[in-house]
């Protein structure tokens, strides 16, 4: 989870040509760990590939299996506070910075993806 000095939470828009969840507002950085990295060297990787961001440091927050009728994965947390420019892929339709609250506003609404809505209950920003 990448914030900002005014506590605003960058997310990731998911474009319309991806199968799962499309269109919907997301986790700014995820990813797959390859074979041979660790949690770290990926979380790295990923930043940098999907919102151009490599200097920055990060704190674990938590762990924990997220399961749907499609998927099953083992999630690792992260948050980091960062003010730089951030340059999304071509992998995602855009992102930008969301208050707490306009993000509380639009929860149940479609907007975010399944994953998105539960570890934002999890975590209770």
């Amino acid at each position: 989870h990448v914030f900002n000095d005014k506590g605003e939470l960058y997310l990731q828009k998911r474009p319309a040509w991806k199968d799962i969840q499309p269109n919907k507002w997301d986790t700014s950085v995820g990813g797959h760990i390859d074979l041979g990295e660790s949690v770290e060297m990926a979380l790295k990787r990923e930043a940098q590939e999907e919102l151009g961001i490599s200097d920055f440091t990060f704190e674990l927050l938590t762990h924990y299996v997220f399961e749907s009728n499609r998927e099953k994965e083992l999630v690792f947390c992260h948050r980091t506070i960062y003010n730089g420019e951030i340059s999304p892929s071509n992998e995602l339709d855009g992102g930008r910075f969301w208050s707490i609250e306009e993000i509380k506003n639009n929860l149940g609404k479609g907007v975010f993806t399944p994953n998105f809505e539960s570890e934002f209950a999890r975590l209770k920003f």
